[in-house]
């Protein structure tokens, strides 16, 4: 145990028995349990001293327990007098003198009158109510023929006084043993009570939100600090004060009277926003107060992206620097120069250029060099999923919205990249249907979810990617043209590579040095291997030379790629491979590339997921060179 317990003792022999009491249980009790002695105000005093000292219980008996009730605020647990006290008085007393009076408080007597009862004794109660009516009970008591009186040590002070026999009811150590106990109990009980109270002061004063609690006269009871910096109001200054006086449009009165509570409403404060919920505090469908708790919503917007990034960290870091794209030339620097700028602006950027020419790299690029650089960056291709998968990610969706809807909903794309930057590639390919819903949260900066019926602010910064003439797909109204002026503020056209083709002698160097650990023995590139890269049209632009890099490394047996090594894995001109030059007896290139796909379409079973992959290039790209050599 090592709860702080005082037993005031009203009497001496009371004093000697606790003290014997204690001494029987050490070390149990030893120096948690004090005894003082002192009656009535002497009592109250020693209390008063044993609080000071850290006593978070007390015990006492009689008059002075119920005196240091009045006047503390620690517990006070009382000694019962027994039946087995009473009957030991008596004996003391003998049953030959007649009736006995019986004085005390109740909580001293309330046995006495059963006892008697079962036992045949003559006794008189005589019950006090207060000390300052002691003297007149107890001579009124003598008048009417009483000898002899027990009680509490001031009764029987006051009954020697006027010439009455008087013995105290002593206390057995069986229930000082008791009350100790019971002490220990409700100390126990008062630190857990304290506890919990002590943590929910802590919760709530550590809270975000602005939490008042007014008593059913519409008096602030509670407010802590975060209603304090939300309005602007000390506490000090705020509790005890009418509601009214110190929250503008408060509508807690209306609420204590109507007993109904109140949810997500938005209650306005200067040029602040606060999101409010006000709750009646009821107890026995009685309404005695009520709470309310406030959120700015430009912070609670803070915090849900914070939540956001957390939960959703995969996949929402933009990892690339203009400094990372490979290459010098005056077409590639002039579109570094031009992202560089854009950065500064927070209007939507559309970015066209062929297939593989980096649209993705120069989004992230322009994202990092933006004010919103720590924030997520969230890439989706428009053309890699169906329509109805493609709204659900981009907008979300409610529980329940569609068959197959995840419990609770989810949030969509534009939710998840708050803050920060969306980039969507591949623009040109989004359905006609979902575009209404694109330009609405261009122009709105708001979302709603698949089946919702609430609007959910967004503050999304858009760059948009594409690879085809936006300019002719207005015009076929195959993409909205309001749409199209509203993602083409800023243009940024990335060059393809046989435009900078001064570039691919770094870039091959850059792709040697990131994949030479596929195969550790291939030392460098041939310089007629090099003549023979540079001198390709590169459909796919970087990104097929990035893997024509990796698959020569991967496959060469020699101790450097050679020519022969070049010749023997080109994905589209597999025809010329044997060639000493890319012109001449092969005649035009864009027919060998046709051929080409035409053979492995025909050994894939024509599989175009499986013919792109050997041909180096995404399915799309795959499909759109089909319907060109088809025309």
């Amino acid at each position: 145990m090592d709860y702080k317990i005082c037993l005031i003792a009203p009497f001496a022999s009371m004093k000697k028995l606790a003290d014997e009491v204690i001494l029987e249980r050490d070390p149990e009790w030893h120096g948690n349990v004090d005894v003082a002695l002192g009656d009535s105000q002497a009592g109250l005093e020693q209390a008063r001293l044993a609080m000071e000292r850290g006593a978070e219980v007390l015990i006492s008996r009689g008059g002075t327990a119920l005196l240091i009730a009045e006047q503390v605020s620690v517990p006070v647990v009382q000694i019962q007098v027994t039946a087995l006290d009473i009957l030991r008085t008596i004996k003391q007393v003998g049953v030959s003198l007649g009736v006995i009076g019986v004085a005390g408080f109740r909580n001293v007597i309330y046995e006495c009158e059963t006892l008697a009862e079962l036992l045949g004794i003559s006794v008189r109660v005589i019950a006090l109510e207060n000390k300052a009516e002691t003297a007149e009970r107890i001579a009124f008591a003598a008048s009417e023929g009483i000898k002899v009186v027990i009680g509490d040590a001031n009764s029987v002070e006051l009954a020697r006084q006027i010439g009455l026999g008087g013995y105290v009811i002593g206390t057995g150590k069986d229930a000082i043993y008791k009350a100790i106990k019971e002490a220990e109990l409700v100390a126990e009980v008062r630190r857990r009570e304290q506890e919990r109270a002590e943590l929910l002061q802590a919760i709530v004063n550590s809270s975000t939100d602005g939490i008042v609690a007014v008593d059913k006269a519409a008096r602030i009871t509670f407010f802590n600090p975060a209603a304090c910096d939300i309005f602007q109001v000390s506490q000090a200054m705020a509790v005890g004060r009418s509601v009214s006086e110190v929250i503008p449009n408060t509508r807690l009165p209306a609420v204590l009277d109507n007993g109904v509570a109140e949810m997500g409403e938005v209650q306005h404060l200067g040029n602040k926003e606060l999101a409010t919920k006000r709750i009646p505090i009821k107890i026995k469908d009685e309404v005695v107060g009520a709470i309310a708790s406030f959120q700015d919503v430009t912070q609670l917007q803070r915090f849900e992206q914070a939540i956001r990034q957390k939960l959703h960290s995969k996949g929402l870091v933009a990892k690339v620097s203009l400094k990372q794209i490979v290459g010098s030339s005056p077409a590639l620097e002039a579109a570094k120069r031009q992202a560089h700028r854009y950065a500064m602006s927070s209007s939507t950027v559309l970015i066209t250029g062929e297939s593989g020419t980096g649209k993705e790299m120069f989004a992230q690029s322009i994202h990092n060099l933006s004010s919103r650089e720590k924030s997520p960056f969230v890439a989706v291709n428009c053309a890699a999923l169906p329509e109805n998968l493609l709204e659900s990610e981009l907008l979300g969706y409610e529980e329940g919205a569609f068959t197959g809807a995840k419990k609770g909903g989810k949030q969509g794309l534009f939710e998840l990249a708050h803050g920060g930057t969306m980039f969507l590639d591949e623009i040109g390919e989004m359905p006609l249907a979902l575009q209404a819903r694109l330009l609405r949260v261009l122009q709105e900066k708001e979302v709603m979810r698949l089946g919702g019926d609430r609007v959910i602010p967004v503050d999304v910064r858009v760059i948009a990617a594409t690879n085809q003439d936006m300019a002719e797909l207005v015009a076929k109204k195959q993409f909205r043209e309001d749409l199209y002026y509203r993602l083409d503020i800023l243009r940024l056209y990335l060059p393809p590579l046989r435009d900078r083709k001064g570039d691919i002698p770094m870039l091959v160097e850059y792709f040697y040095r990131k994949l030479k650990q596929l195969n550790p023995g291939v030392k460098g590139i041939a310089p007629e291997a090099l003549v023979i890269l540079e001198k390709l049209s590169w459909p796919g632009n970087v990104r097929e030379l990035a893997n024509l890099m990796e698959r020569a490394l991967l496959l060469s047996d020699n101790e450097v790629v050679t020519a022969e090594d070049i010749k023997s894995i080109l994905p589209v001109q597999a025809a010329i491979h044997q060639a000493d030059s890319l012109s001449g007896e092969y005649g035009n290139l864009e027919e060998m590339e046709k051929e080409a796909i035409e053979q492995i379409l025909r050994e894939e079973n024509f599989n175009y997921t499986r013919a792109a992959s050997r041909l180096g290039i995404n399915r799309t790209t795959l499909w759109r060179k089909i319907q060109k050599q088809n025309r």
